[in-house]
């Protein structure tokens, strides 16, 4: 590869990257639902389109490090917890490039949401003092967290179909553009 052409992508790159954690900023400090968001969608994006996918796992952690300045600050160790599980669906992204089409990437997504409830729901009863630390407690933690279950699937799954779409529409709009004139 020329130099040049090396350049223009890891610059190209470096803008989406850019793009996304803006995006994802704005989003968190800006009324929305609950779980809702678009950071974890934005890992798997960047994960599949970026050509350096590595740069993937910035576009989480440096969204969750930068609206964290503007929000109200958890124990450090389940905002650990969080950051890790928001890292995964980038770091799944990169491992999942090799299958083409909607059901890799869904099921991709699907999957990583289940993990962000188990992981950060566990790290909430662990450290947080809310819940008493014993089976109960473990139980009634992931019970009263079942109504973000559902917005953050379905949060998840939306956020992906509007990035991918996004990008399929920007690639394949003039073309259609083209075929109705």
């Amino acid at each position: 590869m020329q130099p040049t052409k090396t350049r223009t992508d890891l610059m190209m790159d470096l803008a989406l990257v850019a793009f996304l954690v803006a995006f994802d900023v704005t989003a968190r400090l800006l009324p929305h639902a609950p779980g809702v968001l678009p950071v974890a969608a934005s890992g798997l994006f960047a994960a599949r389109v970026l050509r350096m996918p590595a740069l993937a796992v910035i576009v989480p952690l440096a969204a969750m490090a930068l609206s964290g300045l503007g929000l109200a600050g958890d124990d450090w160790r389940v905002s650990l917890v969080v950051y890790a599980a928001i890292a995964l669906p980038a770091l799944a992204g990169m491992f999942s490039r090799r299958w083409r089409g909607a059901l890799p990437v869904v099921a991709t997504m699907l999957s990583c949401s289940l993990v962000f409830f188990v992981s950060t729901n566990f790290a909430v009863w662990a450290f947080s003092g809310m819940y008493p630390l014993t089976l109960q407690g473990l139980m009634a933690c992931y019970i009263a967290a079942l109504p973000f279950l559902e917005k953050t699937v379905l949060g998840d799954l939306a956020w992906t179909g509007v990035l991918f779409g996004g990008a399929w529409l920007v690639q394949h709009g003039p073309a259609f553009a083209r075929r109705s004139l």
